[in-house]
């Protein structure tokens, strides 16, 4: 009711200026022919005018209507310079404010519900610099001045700061134009007023504080880099430190463009991906699975036959995926890039200077114009009483620790609930161990919706796993790990401990400190990926904030294009479609919101889903657990996110991946062709559930009439 209010309040102004001929008024010659008839009632009855006028001025501004400029030029014939200025000033500020909060509360919620992504990033630069890009254009009269109150009001700055900043924004522009009212007479047209000349000598006073603001940018890294002497010339372009997934695009890319590049590495190339995180896992997981098939053979028709795990053979065959796969990330590889690889460790001495600790001996220094830190992390050890002397074993010493067992370990504690810890417990309860997993929160995989949880924790009980939720771990004793709930105390017995609660940057030997790099948890970057030198960049899981293996990749174009190419244009980095997935059996992928975030950001949606029950490839492959669920906003197939339960679902999400960062709705994929029987088609069936549920129901009423007319 409150917005028909002042709908209704604004098609009456609208209304009165048409149907008044209020136009007539608001001219040039009207203006004179007002200005000419009142001004002896002005002398006779300034309070009355002054307040008639200032109405008019803001119930026209607020209106948006076309004349602002006109009476502006009215109030400089009617009531002088300074008392005309003072009167514009407040009356256009208020009407400016009127006209942007009659925006923002009619339109700006519509607005967000269909623009929300695109404008999250407007409006946290807004938060930073809003104040700045509208003083800049409220100096410049070529941008029309109830655009800037409309388009405003679309988004989040304060409307305090909208006010004041308008008002001192308009000032200038305001003493022109009155200046010019008290010359009425002599005033042929406005283009005399707003001359090629004044309007350029705005654009400039308009764009003063953009030239400002690199002065101080200027000023600010001549402050950072205060201290240290600048070498004239440099040995390379780029200097790269760390060969995973982030290090080696980086290093990669610039190869490509030609630059001289230096990648650092002190141990093996490739990363923790490669050596010891998703490679090896996901080996292990294969193996895994091929057990749980031969042990429930009978889902097929097919003797079901306990299977024989010769645990060093499959252990040996994780270490043979890594041999197959290492040449793709080997220093002959890169070399042959036009990489130069170093081996050894690196530390930052000043901003433009790599010293590097050899693996054969020795040290070396290198300079270069600009740094990219990609050191990755590292697992994270919580401090509990008794584990530095359990043995326990980490992602990065899982293999080898493994390795030295004949059988699979007997008796397997896994402390964590995260992908991680969730993906091992499954693979070694299949492949024999008895293992327990424990959680100190109420799930496992809590960042997803708890039917996921749920669906997670019944997978890896049906493959054995003791799942302790809402326990945490108190200390490790006598080969036993000792987890309290509700007051009560539970002894895990284990032959292997495997620590797998989180992992974290590794920020510490590279010189940050020494450096002034800040570090809160994780290398702090800016929108480009730069630290606080700006020729030192950071990307992967040294930064954050998603530690997966395609972030670190996607991260190294914006840290590698910005360090070789920064002078020229910087681009911010892009998270706003980054998709995960958890090996589980059956895999639990997403991208975007799942319905606990949407709830939580307060963002409206509805949730489309289909369930793999009915789908005929799941039915073939007795694999019909699980869903796909998508979140659109009401009554739009935009897709805000998606969720997928399903054997391969990180296959399936990928289409949802494309759709959301070409901007892709249901009806879309709906209308396109899915080979048959796929599971991809579980795809197109979701779209389909959404149209029929957002169907036009009253158009529907037409054509069955229409059909039962042409029926006779």
């Amino acid at each position: 009711m409150k917005k028909i209010v002042i709908l209704a309040a604004i098609a009456a102004l609208i209304a009165a200026y048409f149907v008044f001929d209020l136009g007539s008024y608001l001219t040039l010659d009207g203006i004179k022919q007002v200005a000419a008839e009142t001004s002896g009632f002005y002398e006779e009855n300034p309070a009355l005018v002054l307040s008639v006028f200032f109405a008019i001025y803001v119930a026209v501004t607020a209106a948006s209507l076309p004349g602002a400029a006109i009476m502006t030029l009215a109030a400089g014939a009617l009531f002088g310079l300074v008392t005309g200025t003072i009167l514009v000033s407040f009356a256009s500020t208020l009407g400016a404010t009127l006209a942007f909060l009659a925006s923002r509360y009619v339109l700006r919620d519509t607005v967000e519900s269909r623009f929300g992504d695109r404008l999250k990033g407007i409006n946290e630069g807004l938060e930073r610099d809003g104040a700045f890009y509208l003083f800049t254009l409220r100096m410049i009269p070529a941008v029309p001045f109830f655009v800037i109150n409309l388009v405003f009001g679309l988004t989040r700055i304060k409307a305090r700061t909208f006010a004041w900043v308008s008002q001192i924004g308009m000032f200038l522009g305001t003493i022109v134009y009155v200046n010019a009212g008290t010359q009425l007479a002599q005033i042929e047209s406005l283009s005399g007023i707003a001359s090629p000349a004044v309007l350029g000598s705005f654009v400039l006073l308009g764009i003063a504080p953009w030239i400002a603001k690199g002065i101080i940018g200027v000023i600010k890294r001549r402050k950072v880099y205060a201290g240290y002497s600048k070498p004239k010339s440099f040995d390379r372009n780029l200097i790269v430190i760390g060969a995973g997934s982030a290090g080696l695009v980086s290093a990669y890319i610039a190869a490509q463009v030609k630059a001289k590049v230096t990648l650092i590495e002190a141990g093996a190339m490739g990363g923790d991906c490669l050596n010891t995180g998703c490679v090896p896992s996901k080996a292990l997981i294969k193996s895994a699975k091929v057990a749980a098939t031969m042990r429930h053979a009978d889902k097929y028709g097919i003797i079901p036959h306990e299977p024989e795990v010769p645990f060093k053979k499959t252990i040996a065959r994780v270490m043979d995926v890594i041999k197959t796969i290492e040449p793709h990330d080997s220093v002959e590889r890169y070399t042959g890039l036009g990489v130069e690889v170093i081996k050894g460790y690196a530390k930052l001495i000043d901003p433009w200077t790599v010293e590097i600790a050899l693996n054969e001996g020795g040290t070396q220094r290198l300079t270069a114009r600009s740094i990219i830190i990609a050191t990755g992390a590292e697992p994270v050890v919580p401090p509990i009483e008794g584990i530095e002397d359990s043995g326990y074993l980490t992602s990065e010493t899982l293999w080898q620790g493994l390795g030295e067992f004949d059988q699979a370990p007997a008796r397997v504690a896994v402390l964590g609930g995260g992908p991680i810890g969730c993906e091992l417990s499954q693979a070694l309860a299949r492949l024999g161990s008895k293992v327990t997993q424990v959680e100190m929160h109420h799930s496992v995989l809590g960042r997803e919706d708890a039917e996921v949880s749920e669906l997670a924790k019944a997978a890896l009980e049906g493959a054995g796993v003791t799942v302790l939720t809402n326990h945490r771990a108190v200390r490790v004793e006598d080969s036993a790990l000792v987890a309290e709930s509700g007051g009560q105390e539970k002894r895990i017995a284990f032959d292997a401990l495997i620590v797998a609660v989180g992992r974290k940057a590794r920020l510490r030997g590279f010189g940050l400190e020494e450096l002034g790099v800040e570090t809160d948890r994780t290398v702090v970057t800016d929108e480009f990926l730069a630290t606080k030198f700006p020729n030192i960049y950071a990307a992967g899981d040294v930064i954050g904030p998603y530690q997966f293996t395609h972030t670190a990749s996607h991260e190294a174009w914006f840290a590698s294009v910005n360090a070789l190419f920064g002078a020229f244009k910087r681009f911010k980095a892009d998270y706003r479609v980054i998709p995960a997935v958890t090996f589980l059996d059956p895999e639990v992928a997403r991208v975007g919101l799942n319905e606990a975030e949407a709830s939580e950001q307060g963002i409206e949606y509805e949730v489309t889903r289909y369930e793999l029950e009915e789908l005929d490839r799941a039915i073939t492959e007795s694999e019909t657990t699980g869903f796909v669920k998508v979140l659109t906003p009401p009554g739009k197939d935009t897709v805000l996110g998606a969720t997928i339960v399903a054997s391969n679902a990180g296959e399936l999400l990928a289409e949802y991946v494309l759709a959301m960062k070409h901007k892709i709705g249901l009806n879309k994929i709906l209308g396109t062709i899915h080979s048959y029987p796929t599971m991809a088609e579980a795809n197109k069936f979701a779209a389909g559930n959404w149209k029929r549920a957002n169907k036009p129901e009253g158009m529907l009423k037409w054509v069955e009439r229409y059909f039962n007319w042409q029926r006779g």
